[in-house]
């Protein structure tokens, strides 16, 4: 299969609504339509690539640190794909309540603030948030087909914005010649229903895929403090196109959309809270080759539109246009060599008022094979901002393979995180706000046990400097003194018992420290334990036990959060190769626990659906 983690896209706005009961009957209306039109013969894929950096490599050679969801995974969580990426090592979720409300993903302790999010490459972080981000809760399981996350700093690919980490999400795309399509339903605890049809056609030069999404839950309170449930409904869209106009030319167009609204409780005693928001974007992108040669042209536009008629700022629109060029060639069997310049325009307007800022950056890597066990990437980067001095960032990642079995992976890298627009130019703005800068590194070891087990482990470390943050003494932005560190350990594996029954699970520490305090919301310890049977050839069930502890939250003086204890169960029937039925049980011993002090999490909920491919 093919695992692409891009950059750079473009998004466009459409204009449509649907419910649960349409999207329905538009799935079968077209389903006889695609069976007559399904082709026999599946398209021979590509081993598994990736892009870790500028230039697609395998899994096995990236020095990178890789995870991928897929959707197959993306069931066993609900309808929250956050939920499914905090199953992942060095990965947790905090959420202020259910479905849709603000969730912020957290990759080796640091938070959504730093990590740089990608849907079919268009950029979909909010210029116009009070830091730009992007809410994983609003991130349903609808549409997409497959996530990757690339931990560590990738500032000297992506920019600002991924101290962490990036997040690329790749919706539903055709797998057979032809047109085919694929159906979802899902229906679960707190009247929570999705509903999702894909449809696309594939052949030698076209490949096209559209997907509807719908959906809705009357939620649970937000916070502890009451009992008035916060729902939450979306719909979305999503469009990927491309041609290969001739052997040398391809062009292609990826778009999204999508229009929800989440109910939410604004304090204690006020639980009146609505927020309507909408996200557009559409990526054109042209690519030809030439030689050994490759360019590709990109155009990207993405805006973020919020309403909040009782916030203290009501309307938060953020926008972002980018341009980019990429050249990548192969100099030599052993040598590759990618390199570029992107233009980005960011602008917010809160309630009326408009703020602005762009940069332009040039990049460059190269890929060196320097013997067949060992494999070498060097990154750098030049940012050019129009309201503060420009920033350099680098990256080097290795794989050495020891053995066949045994592969040494490491990285080190600088990155910084520009201030938000908000930060810069909002009504709390902090005077002459400088960049944050990090450096990070990491090690890591992976062992195969011929094909029975893997295990893997990685040691991390996070160091920012010139951190921002609200000063509730000068009630603005303002710089941190000293630094922030997050550093920790990752380890994971995954054995096969025999052939019906395998085991897997992963356990991270983090300790994460920001001017001599312990960072909020951070685990120190996560473990993870699963196990998965299959008990026919058509049923399987699996089973995972998640533990948590060590988290403070709180302003000033944090305070512990009580050690929780999650049990989460999964089956799955094959009604045919081409269809089946899946039942998630979340929490099934009804934990009580908090992840954000006094916001309530999902008590024991049921979920159960049907999918069919056609």
């Amino acid at each position: 299969c093919y695992v692409p983690v891009t950059d750079r896209n473009f998004g466009l706005e459409v204009v449509m609504k649907y419910t649960l009961k349409q999207t329905l009957l538009c799935t079968v209306a077209l389903v006889p339509t695609l069976a007559f039109a399904q082709a026999d013969d599946t398209i021979a894929l590509s081993p598994i690539m990736v892009y870790g950096g500028l230039l697609p490599t395998t899994l096995a050679a990236t020095g990178a640190t890789i995870e991928v969801v897929d959707a197959e995974d993306l069931k066993k969580s609900g309808p929250g794909v956050a939920d499914a990426l905090a199953r992942l090592p060095g990965v947790s979720l905090s959420a202020n309540g259910g479905l849709g409300t603000r969730s912020t993903l957290r990759v080796r302790g640091l938070g959504s603030t730093y990590i740089g999010v990608r849907v079919d490459g268009i950029e979909v972080t909010d210029p116009s948030s009070t830091q730009s981000s992007f809410n994983f809760g609003t991130l349903t399981a609808g549409a997409v087909n497959r996530v990757t996350l690339i931990k560590g700093t990738q500032t000297a690919i992506y920019g600002s914005d991924a101290i962490a980490g990036v997040v690329d999400v790749e919706t539903w795309r055709p797998v057979v010649e032809g047109a085919s399509g694929r159906t979802t339903l899902e229906y679960g605890s707190f009247n929570t229903g999705t509903a999702t049809s894909s449809v696309g056609f594939m052949d030698e030069r076209v490949e096209l895929a559209f997907t509807l999404s719908r959906v809705q839950t009357d939620g649970f309170s937000a916070r502890s403090s009451d009992t008035e449930k916060d729902g939450f409904k979306q719909s979305s869209a999503n469009l990927y196109a491309a041609y290969q106009v001739s052997d040398a030319l391809k062009v292609g167009v990826a778009g999204l959309w999508s229009d929800s609204t989440v109910e939410f409780d604004r304090s204690t005693t006020d639980s009146s809270g609505v927020s309507d928001e909408t996200r557009a974007g559409l990526r054109a992108f042209a690519e030809y080759t030439q030689g050994a040669w490759v360019h590709e042209l990109s155009v990207s536009q993405f805006r973020n539109n919020r309403y909040d008629a009782k916030g203290f700022t009501k309307s938060f629109i953020g926008e972002r246009l980018k341009a980019a060029y990429l050249g990548r060639v192969e100099l030599s069997p052993a040598t590759n060599l990618a390199f570029g310049l992107d233009w980005t325009k960011e602008r917010a307007s809160l309630d009326g008022t408009e703020y602005e800022a762009s940069n332009k950056a040039a990049f460059a890597e190269a890929q060196f094979t320097l013997r067949e066990d060992l494999e070498l990437s060097t990154t750098l980067r030049y940012d050019d901002y129009t309201d503060f001095k420009g920033q350099f960032s680098g990256r080097a990642a290795l794989a050495w393979h020891t053995t066949q079995a045994t592969t040494v992976r490491a990285s080190i890298g600088t990155g910084y995180r520009a201030p938000s627009l908000y930060e810069r130019f909002g009504p709390f703005a902090g005077g002459n706000l400088a960049p944050e800068t990090s450096t990070s590194l990491d090690l890591g070891v992976e062992h195969r046990i011929g094909e029975m087990a893997t295990l893997r482990a990685t040691a991390f470390y996070t160091e920012i400097t010139d951190l921002i943050d609200f000063d509730f003494a000068t009630f603005a932005y303002a710089q941190v003194p000293g630094k922030t560190v997050t550093k920790g350990v990752e380890l994971s594996g995954d054995y096969r018992v025999t052939d019906r029954i395998s085991v897997n699970g992963n356990y991270t520490y983090t300790f994460g420290e920001s001017a001599n305090a312990r960072l909020t919301r951070v685990p120190t310890h996560e473990l993870i334990v699963g196990a998965d049977f299959d008990v026919t050839d058509r049923f399987t069930t699996g089973l995972q036990i998640t533990r948590v502890a060590g988290v403070v939250d709180g302003f000033g003086t944090a305070t512990p959060l009580d050690d929780y204890t999650v049990v989460d169960l999964t089956a799955r029937y094959d009604i045919t190769d081409r269809a089946n039925a899946y039942f998630t049980v979340r929490n099934l011993t009804n934990e009580k626990y908090e992840t954000v002090r006094g916001y309530n999490t999902s008590e024991r909920a049921f979920y159960v659906g049907v999918q069919a491919d056609f």
